[in-house]
């Protein structure tokens, strides 16, 4: 059949997108109370000065990275990736993703990678976990509500749910947290069954952690401006032309260093504002 005739409708690339489309969705009617109280606690943290820290393993660096840097984004928010859990390096051989499946189950590695860095009273997290129930992504959150900080959780709600308690402290990831957003993706996360494939394809948390972090940075920004503290937004030449673009890049990046400077300790001589 001609490529340009062939009927469409039953095609697996469209059933992922409605699938997609259902998350968005689910996350309008569902999240939008709880997104707004997680951006209230981003806004208290950045317009202190402070920083909203962001944690994930796995593929659940994805939204850490899609918060900051990239355009659209603001100072205020610090990426954690720890790359021996993550597939930034290679999956299989030294480096690879089995090593790191099997570091982000154990329990008290999250504690060692907190223990590199200095919380502050005015500081927030957020940590990323589709299940909510690995080890290190509990000692996060905990480690986190033991030094002041408040907690958000983005999860599968369906998918943590389904998943054993693997933590000695018997908790999921929001049961710890002040404030959970549900990414609306469904238990096990694949969303398309194909004819003659035993299990399903096309994961769905990334649809939905990148809608919900995106959601959470506008509200944030709106609730900044509101305040009379209106964030550097990293913008593309494309908008504002070249020269504009790269000085407002090194405004951007001097904020961000100003409060990072504070997690590891060091005085600094200049003042995010």
């Amino acid at each position: 059949m001609d490529e340009l005739t062939r009927d469409f409708s039953d095609s697996p690339a469209l059933r992922y997108l409605e699938a997609a489309q259902q998350i968005l969705t689910q996350i309008r009617k569902t999240q939008m109370p709880v997104i707004e109280a997680a951006a209230r606690i981003c806004a208290d943290s950045i317009a202190a000065g402070g920083l909203v820290h962001l944690f994930g393993t796995g593929h659940s660096r994805i939204p850490v990275e899609e918060i900051f840097p990239r355009h659209g984004s603001f100072p205020g928010f610090h990426p954690i990736v720890e790359l021996s859990l993550t597939n930034h390096t290679q999956v299989v051989g030294a480096n690879g993703q089995r090593q790191a499946m099997y570091l982000e189950k154990l329990e008290g590695f999250g504690e060692v990678i907190l223990r590199n860095f200095v919380f502050r009273a005015q500081d927030s997290m957020i940590v990323f976990s589709n299940g909510g129930v690995n080890g290190v992504v509990i000692d996060v959150a905990l480690g986190a509500k033991r030094r002041g900080l408040p907690v958000i959780a983005v999860l599968s709600l369906a998918h943590s749910l389904a998943s054993p308690v693997r933590h000695s402290s018997g908790k999921r990831l929001g049961e710890i947290a002040d404030v959970t957003i549900d990414n609306c993706s469904p238990v096990g996360d694949a969303m398309v069954s194909i004819d003659g494939l035993a299990t399903p394809v096309g994961p769905g948390s990334s649809i939905g952690y990148v809608a919900v972090v995106n959601m959470l940075k506008c509200l944030v920004a709106e609730e900044l401006v509101r305040r009379g503290k209106p964030p550097l937004v990293l913008t593309s030449a494309a908008l504002i032309g070249s020269e504009a673009s790269a000085e407002l890049f090194d405004r951007t990046y001097d904020d961000y260093r100003a409060r990072l400077a504070q997690v590891y300790g060091c005085p600094s001589g200049e003042t995010a504002e």
